[in-house]
């Protein structure tokens, strides 16, 4: 089956060769109007010599003028191998003197010198002489009306023929200049059918850029959207193999101790122990449900995400409150004095209130998580005194310190700190950190003021007015 051609190369020649056709055809009727002027203007001559001859032998019968015209004479004169000829001689007074009497009168009376026009005699198209000639070179001589009609073939011959010496030229120029237009649109082409070749036969899992080498400059830009949509879809295809791989590392332990739990309690005919089972089902549910939710949110939050977030003005001062509020009843049950110092004045940060409810409820979670018993977490909102135009959020605790050299990778996928006993995946601090970078924010982690446990602070821009 042929390919169809590529349409930009229909549409260049169309743009290209359309024209010059248009200009052919118009140059073609421009050319056969001027061939058929001159072949009339040649020929109208030789017509209205014939007109003055006839009038030659028009004599003076006293004062009547008379046509002396002999057969042999008629014919020497009107005698023609293509055209007929036919001709009227008319007295002042409307006395016919002679010629065909079928000829049509004038179509209007014209004294100031020969006309021509086109008529018809015998049903035969012809060109029209009338003119008004003097009898003799006599002063005072009288006037006779002379009319001559010649039909068209040898005007029309000749009409052609110059037409023919016109278009022929130009029509070969046309055609020399459709093929040289065609093979050069082809080889301009050339560089975007070898481009079309080179994505057409790459596989569908190679994401590399496409090569700009001899690339046009007018298609550059197309090739760079590509290329930067080939980075794109590279980072998406990038996060999801390593989320379904993290899924697939973080589930399988849980989801194999469920069916440990299940099979052990299905042994028991104990109904306390089978009690026992279903509360240890219950814990391992619970943790995983936790999990999938962190795996989820991790991936809702990955930096590509940015597109799709709903940013609006939001005061941190008031919604950290709001969504500290919210952890006192855990607090109380883990026995953690739970307190919150604020501003008297709005900071107003442009944010995402799910995802920054996400990060609070993270890092609150984490707090009261790793402190001890009978402990203290403080949310703190401030202006930051390092940097002007930004506002802190701040989460002390009464954990164990991290070390300085844990600092920086804890808050990497799945890293957990060795010794700790709380259970957890690792992805809490994670989440908080991608959530950060969305709102183009700064994660920071150091001992808290009094020397016991740590301090989480996260510092957004304040929106501008």
């Amino acid at each position: 089956m042929r390919k169809p051609e590529p349409r930009l190369q229909r549409k260049l020649l169309a743009w290209l060769l359309g024209p010059l056709a248009v200009l052919l055809v118009l140059d073609t009727g421009a050319a056969y109007w001027n061939s058929l002027r001159f072949s009339n203007l040649a020929y109208d001559r030789a017509l209205y010599e014939i007109g003055r001859e006839i009038v030659l032998h028009v004599k003076l019968d006293g004062a009547r003028p008379r046509l002396d015209l002999s057969e042999a004479a008629g014919n020497i004169l009107l005698l023609d191998q293509e055209d007929l000829l036919f001709y009227r001689v008319v007295s002042e007074d409307g006395t016919a003197l002679g010629g065909d009497a079928e000829m049509p009168p004038p179509q209007r009376e014209d004294a100031a010198g020969p006309r021509f026009y086109r008529d018809a005699v015998r049903g035969q198209p012809v060109r029209m002489l009338v003119a008004r000639m003097p009898v003799g070179a006599n002063p005072g001589a009288p006037m006779v009306r002379v009319q001559v009609a010649e039909t068209l073939h040898k005007r029309t011959r000749l009409a052609w023929e110059m037409l023919a010496n016109v278009v022929v030229p130009q029509l070969l120029l046309i055609v020399m200049a459709t093929a040289v237009v065609w093979f050069g649109v082809s080889r301009g082409l050339e560089p975007l059918q070898r481009l079309r070749r080179a994505v057409s036969d790459r596989s569908h899992l190679d994401l590399s850029p496409i090569d700009i080498h001899n690339v046009p400059g007018e298609v550059r830009p197309l090739v760079d959207e590509v290329n930067e949509l080939m980075v794109r879809l590279g980072r998406t295809f990038d996060f999801q193999n390593r989320f379904v791989a993290d899924a697939a590392h973080q589930l399988k332990t849980p989801v194999s101790g469920l069916k440990a739990q299940i099979e052990l309690a299905l042994r028991e005919n104990d109904a306390e122990r089978v009690r026992h089972s279903l509360a240890q089902l219950y814990i391992s549910a619970d943790r995983l449900s936790r999990l999938v939710q962190q795996l989820l949110s991790l991936a809702r939050n990955e930096p590509g995400a940015l597109d799709a977030m709903q940013l609006e003005p939001l005061d941190l001062n008031a919604y950290a409150l709001e969504v500290s509020m919210e952890w006192v009843p855990q607090a109380i049950k883990r026995d953690i004095d739970l307190g919150f110092e604020g501003v008297e004045h709005p900071l107003v940060i442009n944010a995402d209130r799910d995802r920054l409810r996400e990060l609070i409820n993270n890092l609150i979670d984490n707090a009261i998580r790793y402190s001890q018993s009978s402990g203290r977490v403080t949310v703190r909102v401030s202006q930051s005194e390092s940097e002007s135009g930004q506002c802190r959020l701040a989460i002390s605790d009464d954990g164990p310190s991290v070390p300085v050299e844990e600092r920086a990778r804890i808050f990497e996928r799945f890293h957990r700190l060795l010794g700790t006993q709380e259970d957890g995946s690792g992805l809490g601090l994670a989440i908080v950190s991608e959530i950060a970078t969305l709102h183009g924010a700064r994660i920071t982690l150091e001992e808290d003021i009094d020397g016991v446990g740590n301090t989480f602070s996260v510092f957004f821009p304040l929106r501008t007015a």
